[in-house]
């Protein structure tokens, strides 16, 4: 019988895995785009646990910055400055040169483009495009272009010129993946025929708007057109076959000579940052114009001419920074294909994601079934964590992209399946046994003792609590109102149960319904921070719900409630105590007994809420107190403070001014200055205001009293021989 209830559990549980990861699968497959922006975060964060990592050195920048725009003036700058910068760098021996620009326009500034504007015809005038013409003929350098990918009204239809061929190989798909231009922005005719070659720098963000992958090729007039990175690396490979190969998906990859680039379906390289901004060499544009460098360290290297100057919109957001200069993803993308370090998704990957999907749900799942049920949270935490840290290995040690948020994802469902089944199946069981503890114990200590029977906290210790009694005023008298018991005990359970949700709500522990009386107490079981203020808090909020709840009473023509509450702080002996047959967990000793006391003086002082001067010491919120007394209670010979909390709300002007005078009095009655404690008692006490005149009235006796028949050895300690 056993047995069978074991491989019953054990199939039902196995299909559970199964439903997960085919339902997830289906998803992977038919909805692929919805989860992409969580997944493509977080592999954003592996790229900012890895941190940076060194380039090849291959390759620099040279920067149009502030500094360079501050000196040479604003963009865009002569022609003949920007061949002074080509001359400089092709005598340092540079390799090649690209720029992440285009000049699509005449360079205004020349002297023949204002003499030809104003119809001036002379010769020998300097025109600045030409010897910029001249100079990137005579120059390794390959301009840049972009691609309209929108259709506009206004995009030129001319193609660049590539001495290189494009093959498409092993294409037999009718779907093109291939992206494709609906237009060109090139550089003017001078510039574009004095130029060997020319690549595209179009960066196009994903749909968070953060850069990732970098289109190699793009298709225009079904023509195959390379990216600037891309013709930087055929140039220097010598490369004038280049082959842009396919599989049943789309795109595989694109191959230079001996040189295999893995792409995405679509020709778009994945970047594989080096990190942060400024991890390539930085060179100030001004600083190569001024012949101001060290020509050595530019020999033989792929400089990149670009900008980092904010005023000029070339800055992108990439997974490292938000604000990072587009130059430098190309110089990215050469950086990988120089190293081979590539990040790609295989064409087998969404094979091996959805083998990944249900191996983890059939693990997940049996493992969570058949250990305990506090342990399922470790092994959700424990896959989560070698899932995530191969996924990291894997990415970053062989370049496989494999998908993270759903491998996440189905450990989490998986886990979440899995306690709701054990709650269906197995957590009724507990139910019953909650059941027969009812009957022994209150709530909060029987689930603790669910979670533990072996803890020891439920043994007899000494432990600090804030003990909480409440009492309904005239309760007798109400009684008598009322028709029936069963209509009193209607009428206070609709008392109880809102004063007993406040005690929950503020962490507090109910220990016993005394009839009409409540008591609670917090830190125990449970430790709980603060429990002196969430007990004043609690207490508070009573108070306050009872005006709302009497309202309600009024309307249904019952009796007023009206309660006092007695709070202590002090040590108590707190544990599961009582018979085997029936046992409770409860507090005892005098700290317990010093707040009922406080309780039932709430009559004698006409407060609703009375503390002591243990209580009060550990309170760290802001409440308006008043004192009340210093007094020894029935069966204590030690003196205690009592003071009395009207609230936690703002204290307008006319109260604090009572307050004052009245602690000026109880501090003149304390020196034995009865008289003039006398004045002031009486002052207040014919005041208009709404507040407690009883306590008024305890210490104009008390004074009158004293000066008829001064005390000896006055302490001001006033002994109540009764307990209310």
């Amino acid at each position: 019988m056993k047995q069978k209830k074991a491989f019953k559990k054990f199939f039902t549980y196995l299909g559970l895995s199964l439903f997960i990861a085919f339902s997830l699968s289906l998803l992977y497959i038919f909805y692929p785009t919805l989860p992409d922006s969580i997944d493509n975060r977080l592999r954003d964060k592996l790229f900012t646990i890895r941190g940076e990592i060194p380039n090849t050195q291959n390759v620099v920048i040279i920067d149009i910055d502030e500094k360079s725009l501050e000196t040479l003036g604003q963009w865009p700058w002569s022609r003949n400055k920007i061949a002074t910068i080509l001359n400089n760098l092709t005598q340092s021996n540079i390799g090649i040169i690209a720029f992440d620009m285009v000049f699509a326009e005449q360079d205004n500034s020349s002297p023949h483009s204002v003499f030809e504007k104003y119809g001036i015809k002379k010769e020998n005038i300097p025109n600045y495009d030409l010897e910029f013409a001249q100079t990137i003929a005579n120059t390794p350098t390959i301009l840049g272009y972009q691609f309209e990918l929108e259709k506009t009204d206004f995009v030129k239809k001319t193609a660049p010129e590539i001495p290189a061929i494009f093959i498409e190989k092993n294409k037999t798909l009718d779907e093109q993946f291939m992206i494709k231009a609906k237009g060109t922005i090139l550089n003017i005719p001078l510039l574009q025929n004095n130029a060997y070659s020319s690549g595209f720098f179009n960066n196009i963000p994903d749909e968070s708007g953060i850069i990732r992958s970098v289109p190699l090729v793009i298709s225009y007039d079904d023509m195959i057109y390379p990216s600037l990175a891309l013709e930087v690396m055929r140039i220097i490979t010598d490369t004038n076959k280049v082959f842009v190969n396919y599989n049943e998906q789309g795109v595989s990859n694109i191959t230079l000579k001996d040189m295999v680039i893995p792409t995405d379906r679509y020709g778009r390289i994945l970047v594989n940052f080096r990190g942060k901004e400024k991890n390539f060499k930085y060179y100030s544009a001004l600083d190569i114009y001024n012949n101001n460098f060290d020509k050595k360290e530019l020999d033989g290297k792929i400089a990149l001419i670009g900008t980092s100057a904010a005023g000029l919109l070339d800055l992108r957001a990439t997974p490292f920074e938000s604000v990072y200069p587009g130059v430098e993803v190309h110089a990215n993308v050469i950086d990988n294909i120089i190293q081979g370090d590539y990040i790609y998704k295989a064409a087998w990957i969404d094979g091996a994601n959805i083998a990944i999907i249900f191996i983890l749900a059939i693990f997940v799942v049996l493992a969570t079934t058949y250990t305990p049920f506090f342990v399922n949270p470790i092994i959700y935490l424990a896959v989560s964590f070698i899932t995530l840290y191969s996924i990291y290995e894997i990415l970053f040690t062989q370049g496989i992209v494999l998908n993270i948020f759903f491998p996440i994802i189905t450990i989490l469902l998986s886990s979440v399946f899995t306690t709701l089944f054990d709650y269906f199946y197995e957590i009724k069981q507990e139910e019953a046994i909650k059941e027969k503890f009812a009957s022994k114990v209150s709530k909060n200590v029987m689930d603790k003792l669910l979670n533990d029977l072996h803890n020891s906290e439920f043994q007899a210790m000494e432990k600090e609590v804030t003990v909480f009694f409440s009492d309904v005023r005239g309760f007798t008298k109400i009684s008598e109102q009322m028709n029936s018991a069963k209509e009193l005990i209607s009428y206070l359970n609709e008392y109880m149960e809102p004063m007993s949700n406040i005690i929950i709500k503020h962490d507090g522990t109910i220990d016993k319904y005394i009839g009409d009386a409540i008591m609670a107490y917090w830190n125990a079981p449970a430790n709980v921070k603060d429990h002196a203020d969430k007990a004043v808090l609690a207490s508070l909020a009573q108070i306050e719900s009872l005006k709302a709840l009497n309202e309600q009473f009024a309307k249904e023509n019952k009796p007023f409630i009206d309660i006092g509450i007695g709070l202590n702080t002090g040590l108590a002996v707190v544990g599961e105590m009582g018979s085997k047959g029936r046992s409770d967990y409860t507090v005892i000793g005098d700290a317990i007994n010093l707040g009922a006391r406080l309780e039932s003086l709430c009559k004698y002082y006409d407060s609703k809420l009375n503390i002591s001067n243990f209580t009060k010491e550990q309170l760290k919120e802001e409440y308006i107190f008043r004192f009340l007394d210093l007094v020894k209670v029935k069966g204590k010979n030690k003196p205690v403070e009592i003071w009395q909390i009207h609230g936690k709300a703002y204290i307008n002007t006319e109260q604090k001014e009572e307050l004052f005078s009245y602690h000026k009095a109880i501090e003149l009655y304390k020196k034995q200055n009865f008289k003039d404690a006398l004045d002031i008692f009486i002052k207040l006490q014919n005041n208009d205001m709404k507040t407690n005149k009883n306590i008024y009235k305890i210490y104009i006796k008390r004074c009158e009293e004293y000066i008829q028949t001064p005390p000896k050895n006055f302490t001001g300690v006033y002994e109540h021989n009764t307990k209310g």
